[in-house]
């Protein structure tokens, strides 16, 4: 079952999408004030419960609305699964070859901004001040339930469903906050797209390989022209492992969002700059339209445009390093 949110005439609604006559996809609307979120703590056989009622209902065409993020999520972890992008984007970030062993020993994440969310055709501004934009095709797994420490055998029963994830990266002030040695932060936290929709986890199953790994096919253009293209199964650790780990000594929440951070074989600009040492296919630019597919999944695409100047952020001022007050 696919369930989306979506904005017509300054109204939200989320429900359960279908295939039309047409080929077209079809919204039918759950009750009003229900969310994809409530859905999703409320657990997968009520969501389906729910979602069988709703497609009795009439259905809207998906082209006479404005799709939203699919749901609200309460945090979004974003991972660096993808040893392939590792080795580009080190390259092109850090000018060093090669992939540090510590991503080998654990999975890596850092939490990104959920208030930055944006729908699948949504327009994405360029971040104040950069001018080394780029994409990120992702896959997202969103926790259908409430763990603390959970093994990868539990972590499986938590998987609510899936969505195709862009994390929007401005490589420029990317490179600058790294090498700081905290995260990323500002090159990172304008823009997430996700959608077009939240594909529940048994849709998927049929493409899980021996391994466990969901073997999707990944796409990504620009401008018509494809850039990328890899399988999901080639991450490092499959979904499961990842929640498990993000809920290690702590907690996740149904409604959070994983990211299974950006694939190989030009899954991102920056990957394809660090192998040619050189910046081709060039950054982003406004006007640029970016299209991403995951199969099973569907496809999103939003367009570049110009974003807000604002004036150049304050270097640090020397301080005397004093230890008491002064009159």
């Amino acid at each position: 079952m696919r369930f989306a949110t979506w904005e017509t005439g300054g109204v939200v609604s989320a429900g359960v999408v279908s295939d039309l006559p047409d080929g077209a996809a079809g919204l039918h609307a759950l009750p009003a004030g229900t969310t994809v979120l409530d859905l999703v703590r409320a657990g997968l056989p009520a969501a389906r419960e729910a979602g069988e009622a709703a497609l009795r209902g009439p259905a809207v065409p998906v082209e006479s609305v404005r799709l939203l993020p699919p749901l609200q999520a309460p945090t979004v972890r974003d991972f660096v699964a993808f040893e392939e992008h590792v080795e580009g984007v080190r390259k092109a970030i850090d000018g060093v070859a090669g992939v540090v062993e510590e991503w080998y020993q654990a999975p890596t994440f850092y939490f990104t901004n959920p208030y930055a969310l944006v729908g699948a055709h949504d327009d994405v501004p360029v971040p104040p001040g950069s001018q080394r934009f780029d994409f990120e095709l992702e896959v997202a797994v969103v926790v259908g339930r409430d763990g603390a420490s959970l093994t990868p055998e539990q972590a499986r029963e938590h998987v609510f469903g899936y969505t195709v994830l862009n994390d929007w990266s401005a490589r420029d002030l990317q490179a600058r906050e790294m090498r700081v040695s905290l995260g990323p932060a500002k090159g990172k936290d304008s823009a997430t797209t996700l959608g077009p929709w939240l594909v529940t986890a048994d849709e998927l199953e049929p493409y899980r390989d021996a391994e466990g790994f969901l073997a999707l096919d990944m796409r990504v253009g620009v401008n018509g022209t494809q850039i990328g293209q890899d399988l999901l199964s080639n991450m490092g650790w499959p979904f499961e492992e990842l929640i498990a780990y993000a809920s290690r000594g702590t907690e996740v929440r149904a409604g959070d969002v994983l990211g299974s951070g950006t694939c190989g074989n030009g899954g991102c600009l920056a990957e394809l700059w660090g192998r040619r040492g050189e910046a081709a296919p060039p950054p982003l630019r406004p006007g640029d339209v970016v299209e991403m597919t995951v199969e099973g999944i569907g496809t999103i695409r939003n367009r570049v445009v110009e974003g807000a100047e604002l004036p150049p952020v304050r270097a640090a001022r020397p301080r005397p390093r004093t230890r008491t007050r002064t009159a």
